[in-house]
């Protein structure tokens, strides 16, 4: 069992914070796609750096752990802004507000995994079978992706329950989650949008939480695994947004990937696998999906004409009169 000693926790919560207010600062305006791109290969960095200092700190095994578990966490992740992209479009939500909304949401998600983390480690502790109950979870998690299964529905019959019980304006208020209608606060429709986007990030841990007790069951590499990849997701998101459909095999590679896992959980008693085989099969199984769906999609993009000279070889006939208003 890899040792972390208090000061380890209080240095990650240390950096969290501030690379938060970074980030804060650094988007106080909407983001174009360059910027974006720049915050979130800056994110990357930020998370390859801090498992460096894991590796210097803690042992080349720890650092091995991490890295699985990083890697695992941010292309589980990605799946998370299809059902973003999908709330915002379904509650019309301004782009100028989608930021803010994000933002939010990471320090909601930060909070929620870290209670998730610290009652999945108990049962590990506790409980003898919780490591197979784990297993199978993500076998069924597995299942039901390869089957097409969404784990949106949960969030939205929970939200129409929220509105039952918080009045709600009917429109939006700029970047308010809480406006005053008729001398009473009221809900925006930007606060709904934010409990969907917190619950949905919460479903989607279900399945990648217990993944990253997989690698790893120490707890602070799973946390500060899964802060690093949640950080980022709101800067990828914005990268990705226009360019999400073009990952077609993203969800059969993360079928494999949670199926591995839960198998690798399930027989663990019996068959150890090496942190670093299981940190090969990751990156294999992800740079495969990536590769996959970039080749399809460069298949699938309609070829270019060339421009053909007026008058040459296989270029259409000039029209009388426009040679006529050309000369």
């Amino acid at each position: 069992m890899i040792a972390v000693p208090g000061w380890a926790w209080a240095a990650a919560a240390g950096a969290i914070g501030c690379l938060l207010a970074i980030d804060l600062l650094a988007t106080r305006r909407p983001p174009g796609f360059s910027r974006s791109a720049a915050l979130t290969a800056g994110w990357v960095a930020a998370g390859a750096g801090f498992g460096i200092v894991i590796v210097a700190t803690l042992g080349g095994n720890a650092g091995q752990q991490y890295f699985a578990a990083y890697l695992t966490e941010e292309a589980l992740s990605v799946d998370n802004l299809f059902v973003f992209a999908m709330l915002f479009q379904a509650f019309a939500v301004p782009a100028a507000c989608e930021r803010r909304v994000l933002f939010a949401g990471v320090i909601g998600a930060l909070a929620l995994r870290g209670g998730f983390i610290a009652a999945g480690a108990t049962m590990l502790d506790h409980l003898s079978w919780a490591s197979y109950a784990f297993g199978a979870l993500l076998l069924v998690a597995a299942l039901r992706m390869a089957r097409g299964g969404t784990d949106s529905a949960p969030s939205g019959a929970l939200v129409r329950g929220l509105r039952r019980v918080v009045p709600v304006s009917a429109d939006y208020d700029g970047m308010r989650f809480v406006t005053r209608r008729e001398g009473r606060l009221v809900a925006t429709p930007l606060l709904i949008v934010l409990v969907a986007v917190n619950i949905t990030d919460l479903i989607f841990a279900v399945d990648s939480i217990p993944a990253s007790f997989g690698i790893t069951t120490n707890v602070f590499i799973v946390f500060t695994a899964n802060a690093f990849a949640v950080l980022g997701l709101r800067s990828l998101y914005f990268v990705l947004a226009g360019a999400l459909r073009r990952f077609s095999y993203l969800r059969q590679g993360m079928t494999v990937l949670l199926g591995f896992i839960g198998g690798k959980m399930i027989v663990a008693p019996v068959l150890h696998i090496p942190t670093a085989a299981s940190l090969g099969v990751i990156v294999a199984i992800i740079a495969g999906a990536a590769a996959a769906s970039l080749l399809r999609s460069s298949r699938q993009t309609p070829p270019v004409a060339p421009a053909v000279r007026p008058g040459a070889p296989g270029a259409p006939p000039v029209r009388a009169d426009a040679r006529r208003s050309s000369a």
